[in-house]
């Protein structure tokens, strides 16, 4: 049992919920960008949330199925053809061999997510299945999916007629507000820069990938201070630090970059903030041009957002149990 990729789309690969637990040896969790759609789209076939999907972003892929099985497409609304007649999103869909899905022109979003029951079936490595393409590892041979690749799906034989309430489904605006944890290095913003970090709206850039977000928009006052032995000149130079994922450093004090589940595990800028973990899909379907305001909450805001947002997804678990 098979997908057999006709036309790649754009920096289609294997995702699944990630491989914590290897960023201090500077191995990133990888995974979906947006965990909730990637699990949905497991939901729906009847998977357990944590099997791998096919993450495509901006440009959906076109594929052939080699065998039957039951499909779903999740995340950034688009419109979803089989064999030429469009189908649902956010519902499961009966497929036979050699039918053809192709995805037609992103209307909202960024990343589209395609479960099939029984889920990818590719190696796992280091505990996961997702695509890590920097390091050449994980998803299918280690890289964003090509035409002529025939990927591998499970013999689960899946859940037909399945429906993801409207109200349980993510909204895509051109407006966010991100939820942020100030640290480890906001101190070293002045009273301005830290301002225009969380008083002003930051527009996405065309750099929006796995590993980054950039946003630009205004620019950030650093306090003035001798740099220490082994910072760099600039101000936004620190001595060599641990990134935690989420973390937005801003070299130069112009162009926020919000580190996302690809993203190196340290280095020499300061950190001035982190986003949520409840707030990282979210990020991750923000399309270049949207507008994002940064808003500060504490730890204890950040852990209940968490909290809600398992008890969301609990929620639709709990419609098939």
């Amino acid at each position: 049992m098979g997908i057999e990729i006709l036309e790649p789309g754009l920096a289609t690969s294997v995702q699944d919920q990630g491989r914590p637990g290897y960023y201090n040896v500077g191995i990133p969790p990888s995974g979906a960008l947006d965990l909730y759609s990637a699990a949905l789209a497991n939901l729906l076939v009847g998977n357990s949330p944590g099997l791998a999907v096919l993450e495509a972003t901006y440009l959906g892929p076109k594929m052939r199925f080699t065998s039957p099985t039951v499909i779903s497409v999740t995340g950034a609304q688009v419109p979803v053809h089989l064999n030429g007649e469009e189908v649902p999103q956010w519902e499961s869909i009966a497929v036979a061999a050699d039918d053809v899905m192709s995805f037609g022109i992103l209307q909202a979003g960024a990343r589209i997510y395609v479960g099939a029951a029984g889920g990818i079936n590719v190696p796992e490595i280091l505990g996961s299945r997702s695509t890590y393409a920097l390091g050449a590892f994980g998803g299918f041979e280690g890289r964003a999916l090509k035409a002529g690749d025939l990927i591998p799906v499970g013999s689960q034989s899946g859940s037909i007629g399945r429906v993801i309430p409207v109200d349980s489904r993510p909204q895509f605006a051109r407006e966010v507000d991100v939820r942020v944890v100030l640290g480890l290095y906001d101190y070293r913003l002045t009273d301005v820069g830290l301002s225009a970090l969380l008083d002003q709206p930051w527009k996405l850039s065309t750099v929006a990938d796995r590993i980054g977000f950039r946003y630009g928009g205004g620019k950030l006052d650093w306090r003035e201070r001798v740099q220490p032995f082994g910072a760099g000149s600039d101000p936004s130079n620190i001595v060599d630090a641990g990134y935690p994922v989420g973390s937005i450093q801003v070299p130069g004090g112009v162009e926020p970059i919000i580190l996302h589940r690809d993203a190196v595990s340290g280095g020499g800028y300061a950190m001035v903030a982190t986003v949520i973990s409840s707030d990282l899909s979210l990020v991750g379907q923000c399309a270049p041009g949207t507008m994002t305001n940064f808003k500060s909450v504490t730890m204890e805001e950040a852990l209940a957002a968490r909290a809600h947002g398992q008890e969301r997804l609990r929620k639709v678990q709990g419609l098939w149990s």
